[in-house]
């Protein structure tokens, strides 16, 4: 089934994987989702081979890398082209997790604005309260896309196949931002994301220390909210 199906960015399928196929709706704050999507571009750019973490210190903790081009040449995708050019021209190499927060402002609205140009998703507009409030709606034009992204990670979860590096990052992603409960398992949730995890943590270091910024800055998130 996933052979025949390209393969869409990684912050494409977790986008898509992050909302109710039914109804379009978000499983999680969208400013938690769009720090996920910072991360699933810098990832891809990470495993196209464009930017690296400067490690000089190997004790600093995840976030506090800064970013480094490592080969300066576009991509051919608007967002991850963009997101190349703010490593570029920053006055400094930026901070992992300052970059993260930085990229995230209007990535929701950039990276869905991107799957309506590609034709992946459609833009509704009902009516309610007697046509006195208008409720937009994105709902996917085929469900095959999300469809094919959690079967990747259910074969994982069940350990019928090896991961690659994309599924890698997308399940470490996926835990994180607590999405498990929406690859409609019936595995225990608590165990699915621990296995999600230590299937994300055998894989390329800075693919692990992206991940766990972006958990940190959820968690920094969470708390600025209830303040």
């Amino acid at each position: 089934m996933t052979a025949s199906v390209p393969r869409l960015p990684l912050r494409d399928e977790l986008f898509l994987l992050g909302h109710d196929d039914d109804t379009g709706h978000p499983h999680l704050h969208r400013d938690a989702l769009a720090l996920g999507l910072a991360g699933a571009v810098l990832i891809d750019l990470f495993l196209a081979g464009r930017v690296n973490l400067d490690h000089i210190d190997p004790a600093h903790l995840a976030g506090d890398q800064r970013l480094r081009l490592h080969i300066d040449r576009p991509v051919g995708d608007l967002i991850a082209d963009t997101a190349l050019a703010s490593i570029r021209y920053a006055h400094t190499a930026p901070p992992l997790k300052v970059w993260l927060r930085g990229f995230a402002h209007d990535l929701y609205g950039r990276t869905r604005a991107g799957l309506v140009a590609a034709g992946i998703l459609r833009h509704t507009t009902r009516r309610r309260l007697g046509g006195l409030v208008r409720a937009d709606t994105y709902l996917a034009t085929d469900t095959k896309w999300a469809i094919v992204a959690r079967a990747r990670l259910r074969y994982l979860a069940a350990r019928r196949e090896q991961p690659d590096n994309h599924t890698a990052a997308l399940a470490g992603l996926v835990a994180v931002l607590g999405l498990t409960p929406y690859l409609y398992l019936d595995d225990d949730t608590a165990a699915l994301t621990t296995h999600l995890k230590t299937i994300a943590h055998q894989h390329h270091r800075p693919v692990r220390d992206i991940t766990a910024t972006v958990d940190t800055a959820l968690g920094d998130l969470a708390t600025a909210a209830y303040r």
